[in-house]
């Protein structure tokens, strides 16, 4: 048998063999699988528990992380801080005390991995000791990692079984709040579904559209008209995302803008409305929408959504406190900043980051945005006051408060406007997380309609 000819030359010089000097990043074995997610993961809790950031907002530009890894990265950040006090829990039975951190929260990443994501314990202790081997200052630690990793890969399942995991995962300012504002009972059921992955909502452009784009989304139309998915996917590739036929939106924060009245036609202020679901429906609906916020980095978020969308609406970035309308509005839509202690199911970092004392410097901020809110009103007109908030001082309370300081001012009872279990007793929108439990659940909001005298 004859040997093969050589390949012909292409014209192309050999490349001369390089030389390597040790140490050189070539010669490096390639990092494991999930040990960049696993990093990525670990920056996002500490910029939480470290440094007060928000969760969805925490950045991870400085990790060449590929789309994919950055997903797990925010998965496993989130998994970490929705059960957090079970975590910290099992900790504290094998470490006398706390490393210093990050080696803290690669410890919390691991056992939020192997304890609720199901990942393999094994592949969860190797990536977070090399993880600690890693950090500067920290690989001394790599023994401690090691062995409470073991611990936790043995016995961790077993012992999060017999934890009160809505005990636990609620901070004591929060738990006290919600017991003395909803009893023990309702308290724990929202707790309860607070550890829960909330669904998927989506606001579709026009209602007439709803039942053919739930269809086609294979999502279930809720009674109140939001489009719910039953799995997750990537939102840009679903049906009508580029055509701007539908947003996301909770079913329960697409609820306040529905409340005012006849909105066809008139001048509507939508107050504090970034990243501007809510600007969408009101404009969605015939209104002519001023947009207004403080935060000039959101409102891009909003503009975009409008581009996408076709809707038109007037943005303007300023200070409600300071900011002037040229002339009196027909209704006024104030989702005003609170605690968001309705959305922790969506956002796990929120009683973390926040405590009782942030609650009255809110306080003070809603009745003053309240106050003018009202104060631009044409006679006649309605102001929606509403905050994604499961506490009463900042709802309920509020608009009492209000109420009782403004002769003239009244509330106007929702009646048939929504489904009699998203009411309360003085005919005021409320919503809370263990609602409509078997569907999928509810954030917490609270709105009033508060009517100026014609």
């Amino acid at each position: 048998m004859g040997h093969a000819a050589p390949p012909r030359s292409l014209g192309v010089r050999s490349p001369r063999p390089q030389h390597r000097r040790p140490g050189d990043r070539r010669d490096r074995p390639a990092a494991p699988p999930g040990l960049a997610a696993r990093q990525g993961a670990v920056t996002l809790v500490a910029a939480v528990l470290d440094r007060g950031r928000m969760l969805d907002e925490a950045a991870l530009d400085g990790r060449a992380l590929a789309p994919a890894e950055r997903a797990e990265a925010r998965g496993l950040a989130h998994l970490t801080l929705r059960r957090l006090g079970q975590i910290d829990d099992l900790l504290a039975r094998f470490a006398e005390r706390p490393p210093p951190s990050p080696a803290d929260h690669v410890l919390r990443v691991m056992t939020g991995a192997i304890v609720f994501g199901g990942t393999a314990p094994h592949a969860a202790v190797d990536l977070a000791v090399r993880q600690v081997k890693a950090q500067r200052g920290t690989a001394r630690l790599a023994g401690l990692v090691n062995a409470v990793g073991r611990r936790i890969a043995a016995e961790g399942r077993a012992l999060a079984e017999a934890q009160d995991a809505a005990e636990l995962n609620a901070p004591e300012w929060l738990a006290r709040a919600m017991a003395a504002d909803w009893g023990a009972d309702a308290a724990r059921a929202m707790a309860e579904a607070h550890l829960g992955t909330p669904p998927v909502d989506l606001t579709p452009k026009a209602a007439d559209g709803a039942g053919a784009l739930a269809e086609a989304l294979g999502a279930d139309l809720l009674p109140t008209g939001t489009l719910r998915l039953a799995a997750r996917g990537q939102m840009t590739a679903l049906p009508g995302f580029a055509e701007g036929a539908w947003w996301a939106q909770d079913a329960a924060a697409a609820l306040p803008a529905r409340l005012i009245p006849e909105p066809e036609g008139k001048r509507v202020l939508d107050l504090c409305a970034a990243p501007g679901g809510k600007t969408l429906q009101l404009a969605a609906a015939g209104a002519r929408v001023t947009a207004l916020d403080i935060s000039e980095r959101r409102m891009e978020r909003l503009a975009e959504n409008l581009e996408r969308t076709g809707l038109a609406a007037e943005p303007v970035v300023a200070d409600a406190l300071d900011w002037e309308p040229e002339a009196p509005f027909d209704a006024i839509l104030l989702d005003a900043p609170c605690t968001a202690t309705g959305t922790i199911r969506r956002h796990p970092d929120l009683p973390w980051r926040a405590g009782a004392g942030e609650t009255v410097a809110l306080l003070d901020l809603q009745a003053r945005l309240l106050e003018r809110a009202y104060g631009w009103l044409a006679p006649g007109g309605a102001l929606v006051y509403a905050v994604c908030s499961l506490l009463r001082a900042e709802g309920e309370g509020q608009v009492a408060r209000f109420l009782a300081a403004t002769p003239g001012a009244r509330a106007e009872p929702l009646g048939a406007e929504l489904p009699a279990e998203l009411t309360d007793a003085e005919g005021n929108l409320r919503t809370r997380p263990d609602l409509w439990a078997e569907r999928g659940g509810l954030d917490g909001f609270f709105a009033a309609r508060i009517r100026r005298p014609a």
